[in-house]
């Protein structure tokens, strides 16, 4: 599955059979940010417009806007799995960093 995505920020879409629309939201942040559109067309300028309003009022009211995202994933695994991992990530020359984001990436 493809994201729409614009400045860091992914969107979160439904459609509402109700309204007949998309409607969209912001992912991974806590601040409610909501967009909607009747087509997709419609729904991606909508979606950046939203990103573009978020960023603008945080700026004005001098907040600093969340980001989705950090880049840090803490894992619980046993230390046999651990060990063992780092094994795998040693032998292909790579930090475990590196094969674990590699190995991620391939997950559907």
């Amino acid at each position: 599955m493809k994201t729409m995505q614009y400045k860091g920020y992914a969107a979160r879409i439904e459609y509402s059979d109700e309204d007949k629309c998309f409607v969209g939201h912001i992912a991974g942040i806590r601040d409610i940010v909501g967009f909607h559109g009747e087509s997709v067309e419609s729904l991606c300028i909508a979606f950046e417009e939203a990103v573009n309003d978020y960023l603008d009022t945080c700026r004005q009211t001098d907040i600093t806007p969340q980001r989705p995202y950090s880049g840090k994933v803490m894992l619980r695994i046993s230390p046999e799995m651990h060990a063992e991992i780092a094994m795998k990530a040693e032998a292909h020359g790579k930090s475990l960093n590196q094969w674990a984001a590699e190995a991620l990436a391939c997950a559907e």
